[in-house]
């Protein structure tokens, strides 16, 4: 992918992506927006988002005027009928394709847009729709096969792209009492989240890693874990897993936490 250098390292991030309402939320909006701003210039974005879970690893269309997929329901109108047409990704799509080893072959779609995953917090924080953007499904739950899909992905940084595992650092749906963007967090979020934080700013992904066990407010922090696993992504494409990133959003939205990472 030659043409897709740059001088610098782009780093990594884990983000809290949100529903389509987030595109309304200034406060947080406003955070995401200022996050891009200080970031260099990406000369594309691979995002892995919780909502494709798919394995063997699979890429979306990359194709210019990139589709969008609306998976979701019960939203006004005009989230149904929004559009993020970002330019080919195809060089990027070869290059990735071309990381993997033989024996895990990749499956490049030609019709799978970007689900609202991807698109959401990116039609804020690159609002031109003027990067390539690549999806990347999400091929397993496991923390260390994660981690070193990452870890593999992590030379793109030195070509310019920002590589995103795009979550939700809680998402215990089926257990939220009240749907207001400031509704207070319950417990299990909360206790959740400080965990979290703590082990992300001890840089210890071990414990991150056994967060089945280890993790207070479990099973209803992740009833489904697809929403916490891209943030093992974010770590193994990090320069050093263990040394600690900087976490540049907190606080909650509806009661989850939209805690965000970036790594160097």
């Amino acid at each position: 992918m030659s043409d897709i250098t740059t001088s610098s390292r782009m780093p990594a991030l884990y983000i809290g992506h949100g529903a389509p309402p987030l595109l309304d939320d200034a406060l947080w909006s406003g955070q995401l927006a200022a996050w891009s701003a200080d970031l260099p210039r990406p000369k594309a974005i691979l995002i892995v988002s919780a909502h494709w879970e798919s394995a063997p690893v699979m890429l979306s269309a990359s194709g210019p005027g990139t589709p969008l997929v609306y998976d979701f329901g019960g939203f006004a109108q005009r989230y149904y009928e929004m559009t993020y047409a970002t330019p080919d990704a195809s060089a990027l799509a070869a290059r990735v394709a071309a990381m993997m080893p033989d024996t895990e072959p990749v499956h490049q779609h030609t019709s799978r847009g970007l689900d609202h995953g991807a698109w959401v917090p990116l039609r804020i924080m690159y609002p031109d729709a003027d990067i390539p953007v690549l999806q990347m499904s999400l091929p397993t739950d496991d923390p260390y096969r994660l981690l070193e899909l990452g870890k593999r992905l992590r030379p793109l940084r030195d070509e310019g792209v920002l590589i995103i595992g795009s979550g939700f650092l809680t998402h215990g749906l089926p257990y939220l009492r009240e749907f207001r963007i400031d509704a207070a967090a319950p417990g299990w979020s909360r206790e959740f989240d400080a965990w979290a934080a703590e082990a992300l700013a001890r840089g210890d992904v071990d414990e991150l890693a056994s967060y089945r066990s280890k993790a207070p407010g479990m099973p209803y922090a992740h009833p489904t874990v697809e929403h916490y696993t891209p943030l093992f992504i974010t770590l193994g494409a990090a320069s050093d897993p263990e040394t600690p990133g900087d976490q540049v959003v907190d606080g909650y939205w509806m009661g989850l936490s939209k805690r965000s990472l970036q790594v160097a």
